[in-house]
């Protein structure tokens, strides 16, 4: 199955959003694409990396869309204005990761959680670390919000952007809430 990818910039620096026409299925920081939506390479029978040529424009046209979705609702996310993803996604992972991952998207806006509190959360009290590692390897960063897991004495701890990323995501978000919560009739949120 064909990826598409395309770069975004975001005031962490750039990303690169790769979904496979249906779902975003991967955020990666950096530069990764040209900013042009084109196939992931596939393997032709030499061992020579190929492309599709011949997508239907159908699943191409639904690709560009979807990550049109994709970058509009990060770009909100870092004005402020987004503070839950609605562009489908399609992270592969094991049964375990998957929970983990879906245990990070109901973190809210602005708050953190322990790798232990995450553990209980999914029913699995002693496994802080199993859930850090698959916290490393969630796919979909920001989207699933993998930044607002910290250690357990507060610490922050890797993240795949870097911990200087991680740092300027959770002061964002914190910044963001704080400013929301002064506005009358939003406390609620808070």
């Amino acid at each position: 199955m064909a990826l598409y990818s395309k770069e975004i910039t975001t005031p962490c620096g750039p990303l690169t959003l790769l979904c496979d026409g249906r779902a975003l299925t991967a955020i990666r920081f950096g530069r990764e694409a040209d900013g042009r939506m084109m196939p992931a390479p596939k393997k032709g029978r030499s061992g020579a990396e190929t492309h599709e040529n011949e997508e239907p424009a159908q699943k191409e046209r639904a690709a560009r869309e979807l990550l049109s979705q994709a970058a509009r609702e990060i770009g909100e996310y870092f004005a402020g204005r987004r503070h839950a993803f609605t562009v489908p996604t399609a992270a592969a992972g094991t049964p375990f990761q998957q929970a983990v991952w879906n245990a990070l998207k109901e973190i809210p806006y602005g708050e953190t959680r322990s790798y232990g509190e995450i553990a209980r959360q999914i029913g699995h009290p002693r496994a802080s670390r199993a859930v850090g590692q698959a916290n490393n390897r969630n796919p979909l960063p920001i989207v699933v919000p993998c930044h607002r897991v910290i250690g357990a004495s507060g610490a922050l701890t890797g993240y795949a952007g870097g911990l200087d990323i991680k740092v300027r995501l959770l002061e964002l978000e914190r910044t963001l809430r704080m400013r929301s919560c002064s506005v009358p009739g939003n406390a609620s949120s808070c």
